[in-house]
C-alpha cells in the first residue's frame, strides 16, 4: 500500500499532466494550488450562501442544474451525472466514496433530526413511485437488494446473469 507521500507525489504528477485530482481545484497545475484554488472556491461560496440565505442559495443551484439538463437533454445530463460519480469514485477508492456517501447522509441526518430525515427518505421514495409507476419501482427495489458492501447491485446483475427489467424503470410522462 501506498504510503502518504507516495500518495500525494502520485496526485501531484496528474495534477501536473492537467487531471483535476481535487473536488473543485479545476485549472491547478499541482496538487498545493488545486487545494487552494478548492479552497477559495468553497469559501466563496460558502459567503454567497450567506448573501442569499439557504434557500436563495439553493433556489440559484437548482436552476443552474435546469439550465445544465435543457442544455444536455436529459439523457446527457444523466449520463454527465454518472460520468462525475465513476470518476470521483476512481479518485478516491471505493472504500473513500462509500465513506464520503456516509458521512454526507449522517450529516444530513443531523440537520433533519432523525425523524425528518425518515420522513424525508419516506416521501422520497412515494415521489419516486409515483414517476415510475409500481412495478418499474418494484424492479428497481429488486436491482438495489442485490447490493452487498462488497458489490452494487449491477455488478451482481452482470456478473451472475440475473435478469432485471431496466424497460420497467420509464418515468412516466
Amino acid at each position: 500500500m501506498a504510503s502518504g507521500q507516495e500518495k500525494k507525489s502520485e496526485l501531484d504528477a496528474k495534477a501536473k499532466q492537467g487531471e483535476t485530482v481535487v473536488p473543485g481545484g479545476t485549472g491547478g497545475k499541482s496538487l498545493e494550488a488545486q487545494e487552494h484554488l478548492a479552497e477559495g472556491r468553497s469559501k466563496g461560496g460558502q459567503t454567497r450562501q450567506e448573501q442569499l440565505g439557504t434557500e436563495g442559495y439553493q433556489d440559484m443551484g437548482s436552476k443552474g442544474g435546469q439550465a445544465r439538463k435543457e442544455q444536455l437533454g436529459t439523457k446527457g445530463y444523466k449520463e454527465m451525472g454518472s460520468k462525475g460519480g465513476e470518476a470521483r469514485k476512481e479518485q478516491m477508492g471505493i472504500e473513500g466514496y462509500k465513506e464520503m456517501g456516509s458521512k454526507g447522509g449522517e450529516a444530513r441526518k443531523e440537520q433533519l433530526g432523525t425523524e425528518g430525515y425518515k420522513e424525508m427518505g419516506s416521501k422520497g421514495g412515494e415521489a419516486r413511485k409515483e414517476q415510475m409507476g409500481t412495478e418499474g419501482y418494484k424492479e428497481m427495489g429488486r436491482k438495489g437488494g442485490l447490493s452487498t458492501n462488497e458489490k452494487s447491485g449491477q455488478e451482481r446483475v452482470e456478473e451472475e446473469g440475473i435478469k432485471i427489467d431496466e424497460s420497467k424503470y420509464r418515468t412516466k410522462t
